[in-house]
């Protein structure tokens, strides 16, 4: 049940920051701010425009000044809520905001929950859910690429989508409909057919749909990339170089490396989980055991595994070790230390589509980072379609698409219309779970408990 209560969070981050905002939303969201707020002039605040900004101070109930800020006024229905809005923008430090907050709190207003702002936006109707979902992906949007693709998202470029679908499943029901009001009209077996034409095509849609959901999960969650080796063979100057700073520790004692380091690094559009591991080993080192066993469970979980090579050792145990449990994985063979003297004797198959480097002097990083990209993308050039970027989308599609090839089916195999629509409207109520129109209200509250405080 929808709760209309005016709410009130902090719509900024928590840090120490110049300026902060408090979002103020509901029905009483003027009255509040008229019994805290004094502008400059004493001009009365109830007489302010809609989308106008005031310039005074926030009271206590003392009438002592608490802070000087600005006060913008979104009203009804056109604010981010589809609600009367106030936002108080004030100093950026701790205290300051706190205080304002209690004060806004001893009004009988509601603290927000978690995604309560966005979620108000969407049971308004302002925006629907694949929208709304969009909103913390552009929060959480580590490269340029993503950015784009959250915007596209949040403006309805995906909703457009599923709604042209739901519209031409909802035209098959409706022919259907017809074929079940008149049945004695002998209307001839062409025209299920035709029906079924019309379905395969929906069917395909969504199918190339589908087909840009690994794009979407490496925009929205990042490339899983594990460098991987035994001690000294050079990970930590290898994640250096890639990063272009001296984030890991490196010297010449083996195991310097205990613990796995994560960090985000952007290859040409694609956020990349950089991890330097541990080296593998066998250690007596409790520490360092474990250690390498994370290091072993990071290589399982990789989307894709940098494997380095010493050049100027000869392959140890280890090394054949770690080519043999990563020789059916995804992976990239690195033959560091090029700078040195070469003493290993590397077999011919692992040569072959190897790369040579130096970590050390940044030799090879550049074309490293663009066979990284090629064994993500392939033939693919970029992110400028419309991307299925959710896990959730991605189950609805499917189970659309599931759905369609029975309905498909049934039709060439004479079963009944009145069965057909069935399948039919599954798939329409599937589609329906990405824009929220078919989803249950649990769901919905789950979706939005994700997002932080004050959006």
């Amino acid at each position: 049940m929808f709760d209309d209560k005016t709410i009130v969070g902090i719509a900024t981050s928590a840090s120490l920051s110049s300026i902060s905002v408090i979002r103020i939303s509901g029905e009483e969201a003027l009255d509040v701010t008229d019994k805290i707020f004094r502008g400059i002039n004493q001009r009365p605040f109830m007489d302010i425009r809609p989308f106008s900004i005031r310039y005074g101070h926030i009271l206590k109930e003392d009438e002592s000044v608490i802070d000087e800020v600005l006060v913008s006024y979104f009203k009804s229905p056109k604010s981010y809520t589809g609600e009367d809005v106030i936002e108080i923008s004030c100093h950026g430090g701790p205290l300051p905001v706190r205080l304002i907050l209690e004060e806004i709190l001893k009004q009988g207003v509601r603290l927000a929950q978690p995604g309560e702002f966005t979620k108000r936006a969407f049971l308004n109707g302002r925006i629907d859910l694949s929208q709304a979902e969009a909103v913390m992906d552009i929060i959480e949007s580590r490269t340029d690429a993503a950015l784009r693709s959250a915007n596209d998202q949040s403006r309805g470029s995906l909703s457009r989508r599923i709604i042209d679908l739901r519209e031409r499943l909802m035209n098959v029901m409706a022919k259907i409909e017809v074929t079940l009001d008149f049945p004695d009209d002998d209307l001839d077996r062409s025209s299920d057919l035709g029906l079924a034409d019309d379905l395969e095509l929906v069917k395909h849609s969504i199918t190339e749909l589908l087909k840009t959901s690994e794009k979407g999960k490496l925009l929205r969650e990042g490339l899983k990339v594990v460098i991987a080796g035994k001690p000294n063979v050079g990970k930590s100057s290898l994640l250096n170089a890639l990063l272009d700073e001296q984030r890991a520790i490196v010297t010449e004692i083996p195991g310097t490396t205990r613990d796995v380091i994560e960090e985000f690094i952007n290859i040409e559009g694609i956020p990349v989980r950089l991890t330097d591991t541990a080296g593998i080993r066998e250690t007596k080192d409790l520490v360092e055991s474990m250690g390498v066993e994370k290091s072993r469970q990071s290589i399982i979980d990789a989307d894709l595994i940098i494997l380095v090579l010493d050049l100027s050792r000869e392959l140890s145990d280890e090394d054949h070790e770690l080519l043999d449990i990563t020789k059916d994985r995804r992976r990239i063979v690195l033959l560091n230390k090029e700078d040195l003297p070469k003493i290993a004797d590397i077999p011919e198959s692992i040569l072959e589509g190897a790369s040579v480097i130096s970590a050390l002097n940044h030799f090879g990083t550049d074309r490293l980072k663009e066979r990284i990209h090629e064994m993500t993308l392939g033939d693919s050039v970029g992110f400028d379609e419309t991307l299925v970027t959710a896990s959730r989308h991605k189950e609805a599609l499917h189970n659309a698409e599931s759905s369609l090839e029975e309905a498909v089916t049934a039709i060439h195999q004479g079963i009944p219309m009145d069965l057909v629509t069935i399948d039919v409207h599954a798939a329409w109520s599937a589609l329906g779970e990405i824009t929220g129109d078919t989803l249950q209200d649990d769901l919905v509250d789950k979706i939005f408990s994700g997002f932080c405080i004050g959006k």
